[in-house]
């Protein structure tokens, strides 16, 4: 483009367009440079986690020596893999044979319904308690069955993995779910129910209480207050016989000398 700027003394003054055309051009920064460099930097990643000493490559290691190191000795996240592989199976297993057998078998519910009479037997007079106890406090009785249900999964979760307070809060919340379920049932059936209670409870007792013994537990220490003797002497007792030697007699001739052994 010709400028329009006139010389001033001789020289030529330059305009804007002239110091634009004399900028470098940006550097190249599109998406295919950005992606080459991204590439780049993955296979060389890829390559060094298989050379000596690499992720990959000691995890290749480890797969390799399991025959020799057996079940005991190969890697926890092998063991881990191959257990969560194994209970895989087993499930997928068991879905295929139970929906063999309910497709051999005819369309029933008894045993569903079965189970909710049975824990409507405990469910329906908590829910009944807690509705006639509640008309004063703030809060709804429906909070007070989500807490109630809440408390017994603590203490049945927390009693399986061995927390004291938490076998002590299933004790007390068992002890009184069976209360209220005795003092709301009708008496026509209050002792069939209360018995389907405790035997429920007794019964989620055996994981809740795991391990847990009714047996004493003695120990036997060692008096550590007596100081022990400084110095204890070693007797040796060994039976020997010591026949004195006889006395010199001056009479006696020269000759004559004791027997000696």
């Amino acid at each position: 483009m010709q400028s329009d700027d006139k010389p001033v003394n001789g020289q030529h003054v330059p305009n804007f367009l002239d110091l634009l055309d004399q900028t470098s051009p940006p550097p190249a920064t599109g998406p295919d440079k950005d992606s080459g460099t991204n590439l780049a930097q993955l296979g060389a990643a890829w390559t060094a986690s298989w050379e000596q000493g690499g992720f990959l490559h000691g995890r290749w290691e480890e797969l390799r020596q399991v025959p020799q190191a057996g079940w005991h000795g190969m890697a926890n996240w092998i063991k881990a893999l191959l257990i969560l592989t194994g209970m895989c199976a087993v499930v997928i297993l068991l879905d295929a044979a139970l929906n063999r057998l309910a497709d051999a078998l005819p369309a029933t519910q008894v045993g569903t319904s079965a189970f909710d009479e049975f824990w409507g037997v405990v469910d329906n007079p908590i829910r009944t308690y807690i509705a006639q106890h509640t008309a004063g406090l703030p809060v709804s009785g429906a909070a007070i069955y989500t807490f109630w249900q809440i408390t017994g999964l603590f203490g049945l979760i927390g009693g399986f993995t061995g927390a004291t307070g938490a076998r002590l809060t299933w004790t007390v919340w068992g002890a009184t779910t069976v209360a209220v379920v005795w003092t709301t049932t009708p008496a026509d059936g209050r002792t069939v129910a209360t018995a389907i209670a405790v035997l429920a409870w007794t019964i989620a007792s055996t994981l809740a209480l795991r391990g847990w013994s009714l047996r004493p537990v003695v120990n036997n220490f060692p008096a550590l207050a007596q100081p022990a003797p400084a110095f204890q002497p070693q007797i040796e007792i060994r039976p020997e016989f010591h026949i004195p030697a006889p006395a010199p007699d001056d009479d006696a001739p020269d000759n004559v000398h004791p027997f000696q052994r």
